[in-house]
């Protein structure tokens, strides 16, 4: 069985021409989302994939309807072909019930991975260059040194209240806590 799926990314857009390439396709179901490719949430292909039995193959007019990227297409094709369930794509001619099919998708799978391999090992080197400059990464800290200098004054004064030396400075109890040796507090 021919199980179709069609995705546009906005309310303004139409499913009629992807619907009509799945109809003429053969699909004997069409499942829809109107949704961003982006969302992880897309209720007309969770219900097409839930409909899919061994043997059926699920139709797409284009690959970038299925997949949020390259990544993403490449796992749910993944799972599908472990299921015994096909995949067809109409633009791209690509179908991996047949062996041509399984060997352009194996490509692109094996594309995806040195793609991704390459990007990590980019970053690797990104990040020990600016290290070896005297960077650090990750979030910049709450407070400079002269307003950990001044909450550990306030601090020291047993008068005042945590909240009030928070609200002073405009810092949370989480910020204080975190800049105030809790032996002393």
């Amino acid at each position: 069985m021919l199980i179709g799926y069609a995705r546009v990314s906005t309310q303004d857009q139409n499913l009629d021409l992807q619907r009509d390439a799945l109809e003429r396709a053969g699909c004997e179901q069409i499942f829809t989302d109107q949704v961003s490719g982006t969302k992880a949430r897309r209720p007309g292909l969770e219900q097409a994939l839930s409909h899919l039995r061994e043997g059926d193959t699920l139709v797409v007019w284009r690959l970038d309807r299925l997949g949020r990227s390259l990544r993403h297409l490449i796992d749910t094709v993944t799972n599908l072909q472990e299921k015994g369930v096909g995949f067809k794509s109409l633009t791209e001619s690509i179908d991996t019930t047949t062996t041509g099919g399984r060997l352009v998708f194996n490509i692109f799978s094996s594309l995806a991975q040195f793609e991704s391999e390459i990007i990590k090992e980019r970053t690797q080197a990104g990040l020990q260059a600016a290290r070896a400059r005297g960077k650090t990464g990750g979030r910049p800290r709450a407070l400079t040194e002269k307003q950990v200098e001044m909450l550990n004054k306030l601090a020291s004064d047993k008068e005042r209240s945590i909240q009030e030396i928070c609200q002073t400075l405009g810092i949370s109890r989480k910020t204080f806590y975190r800049y105030v040796k809790t032996a002393e507090y």
